[in-house]
């Protein structure tokens, strides 16, 4: 178990909810569109039916959230996002793509890191459609980092020459969130950061909201 759990992680049975403002209820199949543009030859748009046409991949991972609980063996099913770069012919001067979200959150990662084949455009989990309050109908799968670089409610994917880091990096959140080498923040006393690592951790551990 040791080599599946990094460093300061509990693990948990549940599925802990947390995000930044309220759950966009009115976000659904469908009316859920996808925007993918900037350094590309091809942009394009999506609907919920045109995702589901394209390659589908199932996998099995485990998520690690920053505010400390791990959870294993989750299913997910998406498309895969090498699909969506070879679909959009990403120019070579893209070096990070921004994934913008409901409500006007980001987030970002150097397009090398979603190029792993594990990167999913997820709409569903263990065997149900995505639920809103976990990101549905479609968000970002990024298993090799913490978890709120796998964005919820995903309406955009902009690859860009810099980087522009997002919602919770410019608030403290590290922009690398390489969980095994527990890059959980850019500084040390956050106090809004600890205090939602400690009721994350209680969640974790006792399954109570």
């Amino acid at each position: 178990m040791a080599e599946r759990v990094p460093p300061g992680q509990v693990l948990t049975k549940g599925w802990p909810v947390l995000h930044a403002g309220s759950v966009p209820y009115q976000l659904t199949a469908t009316n859920w569109t996808l925007r993918v543009h900037g350094s590309v030859d091809a942009p394009f748009g999506l609907d919920h039916a045109q995702l589901l046409a394209m390659p589908q991949k199932r996998q099995t991972n485990d998520i690690h959230c920053v505010t400390s609980w791990t959870k294993l063996d989750m299913t997910w099913e998406g498309v895969p996002f090498r699909a969506i770069v070879e679909r959009a012919r990403v120019r070579p001067e893209a070096k990070f793509v921004v994934m913008e979200c409901e409500q006007g959150f980001t987030t970002s990662l150097p397009l090398d890191a979603l190029m792993d084949d594990d990167v999913l455009v997820a709409h569903r989990a263990n065997g149900a459609p995505l639920p809103p309050e976990h990101g549905g109908p479609v968000r970002l799968l990024v298993p090799r980092r913490y978890f709120y670089k796998s964005a919820k409610w995903l309406r955009g994917l902009k690859f860009v020459p810099e980087d522009e880091p997002g919602f919770w990096e410019v608030r403290g959140y590290s922009n690398v969130a390489d969980p095994w080498r527990e890059m959980r923040y850019d500084v040390d006393d956050v106090t809004t950061i600890h205090k939602m690592r400690k009721r994350s951790l209680f969640q974790a551990l006792t399954g109570k909201p």
